[in-house]
């Protein structure tokens, strides 16, 4: 471990060094005024605590100015605060120096700027997350959303052989076009946008950002001179919308991630170059070059091959000598070595037992929650132990308020127990460690990673085969009686997942629903769960390779669940207009993009939005059709409900015959904080609620009012995806004053 941390420290160190030469050879004015009170250029403040900070800068525009290091003292203004202002500048480049301690390499832009605990912000309140159950998500694929910027819109590689043409490259949308349409997002009444990873990229069809070659660095496929993955934050956060980051830990592509395996670099003069494989150099004395100097002369599989062998070491010639990559060439599912081994050519498995690449991957994504990131989907979960998530990687983000993590444990299965067993079931990753043979025994040190990697196969040997009866169980989730309870998260280990059972049996609400009954009790807390129909990867079971086609009416009544039942609904760029419903959700490069469930989808949107609030809009043009839809109507209603309605966000539930008689009906509540909010939910039939606390009760979806005297409230079947929510409103309850949102087609 120790030599490897002095090898990414010397690897740094070079990088200030070499860098500090570049600047010194630029043409520039050394700038030895103390700017500090200019109304226009750039402003920052910085926090400081261990005395009076410095700003070190330089490679400014339009005109670059530089200071020799540590650069200049900044300007104390009370409460920790500093501050500094470059007069004329409209991007600068620069570092805070304090007793001699370097923050990272910046850069900002016109404006004036807060930093604070490694993050920025446009502000100088500090940013607080809240609970993310008080959210909706819009999961978008950032490059297939909207293109704000075709300066920056390249072709894969492999988009020839996928017959993507000059119009619709894979990489279209970006940054800029995904700030663009916030206000669209804003108005479909969702406050959360999960966008697939950000980081650098490099394989023939990397759009989609899963195939990682530096974890440390924004794609620049994404950014435009004017953008960067930070605005897109701060937008959000400007507009109350939270940001959700997909994050890869169990794989990167097969070029190398650049700290783990650095076998390239990306040499490009424009974005454009990057549609070529030549831009992609073999480092000169790296082990690549080493091993097979004829490299570039080699056809496409040798390349790969040759890759692989640097990568894994396959020809045992000490060519990973970090040991930073599983051995396993091929995965075996069911077993463990689906934690293990790569799941595909692109998906080379990290050896993420090892401590020095754990303690890499958790510092260089901190930085992502840094920047003010809200909460990460962590992609491929099932495919990295438990036991080592829970000892090297989640408690490295604990220390952050009401930062979230859910994981993506694919379980295609309509059982809530794998087919692979417990130990690849997505209840099972919600768990902490709470037998002592699998506490406090992770190996901190380099020499440790084989220990790890052992104890990570028993681990997963050993939860296998538990029965039902042997797996934990919990009833967070669970109303006493009608009572709310505190949670116990004694056992918790603090993350969720996204709820594949549920999915898997979307074909329909009632499906869905009483699956979600039945594995309930083996979650944590499935109030944190995340729930989707469809998503990027698949739709449910018997349609499941297809974007979901059961009809604008099964649609509907999935999204009542969804937004009612215990959960963080989430909804798929496009399913508000049944966007490529019927088409294959991924089929690679044997089709074009835009005969996928991953096609383009700006062209829905094209026009004017702006969103004052939540669900309530002014639009003109081709946006303003596509929220009149059905289902995006349908979409607003239901968010401003869920919005409106604290039960329905964070309320344990219970649908005892002791309180409620129906088909898909329950009871939700919540109380704490001054809280107190209760709800009963009826979906598509008739129920009868019992056992009620008596008093005024308000149904959000038609203003209807019933007065409960004797504890039973009955409610009329409405037809299919119809619903009532009476939210009680007697004396000491959280109520609504009516009707919430407009009724479209369904909810009426």
């Amino acid at each position: 471990m120790a030599h490897f941390k002095k090898v990414i420290a010397l690897i740094l160190t070079l990088c200030v060094v070499c860098t500090a030469g570049i600047i010194s050879v630029n043409a520039a004015n050394i700038d030895d005024d103390s700017d500090t009170s200019a109304s226009s250029g750039i402003t920052v403040h910085y926090y400081s605590e261990s005395g009076t900070p410095y700003v070190y800068y330089w490679n400014s525009l339009p005109q670059n100015i530089e200071t020799q290091y540590p650069g200049k003292a900044m300007i104390a203004e009370g409460n920790g605060y500093y501050k500094y202002t470059f007069d004329n500048v409209t991007k600068i480049n620069l570092m805070f120096v304090v007793n001699g301690k370097q923050s990272k390499e910046l850069t900002r832009k016109t404006g004036e700027w807060w930093y604070k605990d490694g993050r920025w912000s446009s502000t100088n309140t500090p940013y607080d997350r809240a609970d993310l159950r008080e959210d909706s998500i819009y999961f978008i694929i950032t490059t297939r959303f909207y293109d704000g910027d075709t300066g920056n819109n390249v072709h894969c590689w492999a988009d020839g052989e996928a017959n993507n043409p000059d119009s619709d490259p894979a990489w279209r949308g970006d940054f800029k076009g995904l700030i663009e349409k916030m206000d669209y997002i804003k108005a479909l009444g969702f406050s959360a946008i999960w966008i697939t990873p950000v980081v650098t990229n490099a394989s023939g069809y990397d759009y989609h950002g899963y195939h990682a070659f530096d974890f440390s660095t924004v794609d620049v496929r994404y950014e435009s001179d004017d953008t960067t993955y930070q605005d897109v934050i701060d937008a959000a956060h400007a507009k109350g919308l939270k940001i959700i980051q997909d994050v890869v830990w169990n794989h990167s592509g097969n070029f190398g991630e650049k700290t783990l395996c650095e076998m390239f670099t990306k040499e490009y003069n424009s974005v454009q170059d990057l549609a070529s494989t030549d831009s992609m150099k073999v480092i000169e004395g790296s082990e690549l070059d080493k091993a097979y100097p004829n490299y570039d002369s080699m056809n496409g599989d040798a390349q790969f091959q040759a890759r692989l062998d640097i990568m894994k070491d396959l020809k045992n010639n000490g060519h990973d000598k970090q040991e930073t990559y599983h051995r396993e060439r091929n995965m075996g599912y069911g077993t463990e070595l689906e934690q293990q081994g790569s799941m595909a050519g692109d998906c080379v498995d990290i050896n993420t037992e090892n401590p020095v690449v754990a303690n890499y991957i958790t510092d260089t994504y901190l930085d992502y929650a840094n920047m003010g990131v809200d909460a990460f989907r962590l992609d491929t979960e099932k495919h990295i132990n438990r036991w080592t998530l829970n000892s090297a990687y989640f408690p490295k983000f604990k220390n952050i308020k009401n930062f979230y993590i859910f994981g993506e444990v694919c379980a295609r299965w309509s059982e809530f127990i794998n087919e692979g067993g417990a130990s690849d079931s997505p209840f099972f990753f919600t768990w902490a460690e709470t037998e002592s043979a699998w506490k406090n025994n992770w190996g901190t040190n380099f020499s440790d990673w084989n220990i790890n990697n052992e104890n990570s196969k028993k681990h997963y040997q050993t939860h296998m085969f538990k029965s039902t009866d042997q797996l934990e169980k919990s009833n967070n989730v669970y109303l006493n009686g009608l009572t709310y309870h505190t949670p116990d998260y004694s056992k918790s280990n603090g993350t969720g997942v996204i709820d594949f059972t549920m999915h898997w049996n979307f074909e329909n609400a009632s499906s869905a629903f009483g699956t979600a009954l039945g594995e309930d009790p083996y979650f944590n807390d499935s109030t944190w769960n995340v729930t989707y129909v469809d998503s990027h990867d698949y739709a449910p079971n018997s349609c499941q390779y297809v974007r979901y086609n059961y009809g604008t009416q099964a649609w509907a009544e999935n999204m009542d669940l969804m937004f009612t039942f215990r959960g963080i609904p989430c909804i798929y760029y496009g399913s508000e207009i049944e966007f490529q419903k019927g088409q294959k959700i991924d089929d690679g490069t044997n089709i074009p993009l835009s005969k996928s469930g991953r096609a383009y989808y700006g062209d829905n949107i094209e026009g004017t939005v702006t969103a004052s609030d939540f669900g309530k809009y002014t639009a003109s043009g081709k946006v303003k059709e596509t929220l009149s839809s059905p289902l995006s109507v349908h979409l607003q209603q239901l968010n401003l409900i869920r919005r409106a309605v604290p039960a329905l966000q964070k309320g344990q539930y219970t649908t005892s015959s002791n309180y409620v008689d129906g088909n898909m009906a329950f009871v939700r509540r919540y109380t704490a904080n001054g809280t107190d909010s209760l709800a009963c939910v009826a979906i598509s039939g008739g129920a009868t609620f019992k056992n009620l606390p008596n008093g005024k009760y308000i149904d959000a979806v038609t203003g209807d009012v019933k007065n409960v005297t004797n504890g039973t409230l009955t409610v009329p079947s409405m037809g299919t995806a119809n619903m009532r929510v009476y939210v009680c409103c007697a004396p000491g309850f959280t109520g609504i004053n009516g009707k919430i949102g407009t009724n479209g087609t369904y909810l009426k």
